[in-house]
């Protein structure tokens, strides 16, 4: 046996209890949700209402939807939401605008 080998003696005290508790969901944080499906729903009336086809409504709806998940993952959605929803709504109407004059052009080539 080893020169420098010591039997420890070891204490052990009793168990220590905790008693948790679920920690639910802020309430805080449910008025914030609430807050943002007005808001989106809002925008989306004023965008739907200024210029309503029905092609478009499809891509603004997506637009808001896209927007809104991004929004999301930031600290402050609310002041995030609408900027980003502009821009998007901006930019799928640029594309369906653009996408019209692409049909069009091609629908003379094809009559031609």
């Amino acid at each position: 046996m080893n020169a420098k080998y010591r039997r420890l003696r070891t204490k052990f005290e009793p168990d220590t209890r905790f008693e948790l508790k679920p920690v639910s969901r802020p309430p805080f944080r449910v008025v914030l949700d609430d807050a943002f499906d007005r808001l989106k729903a809002r925008l989306l009336a004023e965008s739907l209402g200024s210029a309503w086809q029905s092609e478009l409504s499809s891509e603004v709806r997506r637009a808001a939807n896209e927007a809104a998940g991004l929004a999301r993952l930031t600290p402050y959605p609310l002041l995030v939401f609408p900027v980003l929803f502009e821009e998007k709504a901006e930019e799928s109407l640029r594309k369906a605008a653009s996408g019209k004059r692409r049909r069009e052009q091609n629908c003379d080539l094809i009559l031609l």
